[in-house]
């Protein structure tokens, strides 16, 4: 990829739940020991911290206002009403700066990518969130302050969505505007949390035909993953028109993710990234932005986002880990971590999943092409 850029703030780490929640920093504080390891630790840029305004283009006053209010030890009475101190988003010190710096790590790699210089930021993706509550362990939604950035700035934006968890917050906050196009894969509504992303969820007003889901049966594994992939994002990419992407590459699709049931492996999404890559160059030029989101298996998820960090800088992919890395965070986690950056197996076909998906997508297609 032309001109690389790497964003990542190291007080993001203050983005935390606890020890028992499954969305943990440490993924990432694993992620950039990993590079290091390999030599390949890109140098990072370092963003600000988002301004209660940048915030205020999304969302509501009062729901900021709780947000602060918890941040400082003193929820109001109504805080879980907007999605506050819940199992999935707990209450703690200091929560309303630190998803702050997330949003600004994702508003810098959007400002970097709209010249055409693809950029990456090792964390963000709070896709959950919504206009008026936090949701889905996401507390202000860092995707969509970045796409109205980048539409303010006069460009048409493509955002996909490959979380193994339905883009619900970023779908609702652009459900009725032509100048985003927001396209989510993900496993069906029907089986996991949000409960939504249908094929007939497609936009209203005149957004209407912007909004996209291919809602995946449950052991969807590579081949039915990459063929609905191919069947609906080349095509809503081109007749969109889209100047830039932004890409939310949650790795919870693979197949040891204890909160989804997709089958997905490593080269799943050394393929998947290779296709985002050549489809920014195609339609956006260049200007791609990319940053995380879910996955709860360390081993897995991990591994995923190193390949993408070294895929974007065109370093070639090791098979085997550095021994010292495996053991030094085997010992700190005490488990068991996979010694290559590889999956030795891929899960087999399910044909009853591939059907199905094949079906949503052309049904997808039917739905939404009168709109384009």
């Amino acid at each position: 990829m032309p001109d690389f850029r790497f964003v990542y703030h190291s007080e993001s780490r203050k983005y935390d739940f606890g020890p028992s929640h499954p969305f943990s920093p440490r993924r990432q504080e694993l992620v950039l020991d990993l590079l290091d390891a390999l030599d390949a630790l890109p140098d990072a840029a370092e963003p600000a911290v988002a301004s209660r305004d940048e915030i205020l283009s999304v969302h509501e006053e009062d729901f900021v206002r709780q947000v602060i209010a918890a941040s400082r030890g003193r929820p109001g009475p109504d805080a879980g009403r907007y999605g506050i101190g819940t199992m999935d988003v707990p209450a703690f010190a200091g929560m309303d700066h630190a998803a702050r710096i997330l949003v600004g790590g994702t508003l810098m790699a959007a400002r970097m990518a709209a010249p055409g210089r693809p950029a990456l930021h090792l964390g963000g993706g709070l896709h959950h969130a919504m206009r008026d509550r936090a949701s889905g362990f996401c507390v202000y939604n860092d995707v969509a302050i970045a796409i109205l950035d980048l539409v303010r700035r006069g460009l048409r934006v493509a955002y996909v969505d490959i979380d193994a968890h339905h883009g619900d917050g970023v779908q609702s906050i652009f459900y009725d505007d032509e100048r985003v196009l927001t396209l989510s894969l993900h496993e069906t509504g029907r089986y996991i949390f949000p409960g939504t992303g249908f094929v007939d969820e497609i936009g209203e007003g005149q957004g209407r035909g912007c909004s996209l889901n291919v809602p995946l049966a449950p052991r969807t594994n590579h081949d039915s993953y990459l063929e609905v992939f191919d069947l609906v994002v080349p095509a809503a990419l081109e007749q969109f028109g889209a100047d830039a992407l932004i890409v939310e590459c949650g790795a919870d699709a693979h197949a040891r993710d204890p909160l989804a049931h997709l089958r997905l492996d490593t080269g799943t999404f050394i393929e998947l990234f290779d296709r985002m890559f050549s489809l920014a160059e195609a339609h956006c030029g260049n200007r791609l932005v990319l940053h995380l989101g879910g996955g709860y298996d360390l081993n897995a998820t991990v591994r995923i986002w190193t390949i993408l960090a070294l895929r974007l800088q065109g370093l070639p992919l090791p098979e085997r880990l550095p021994a010292t890395w495996v053991s030094r965070w085997e010992n700190a986690l005490e488990t068991d971590l996979s010694s290559s950056l590889h999956d030795a197996m891929r899960s087999a076909s399910v044909g009853a999943a591939s059907r199905q998906n094949r079906q949503e997508a052309h049904r997808l297609l039917d739905l939404v092409s009168p709109y384009w």
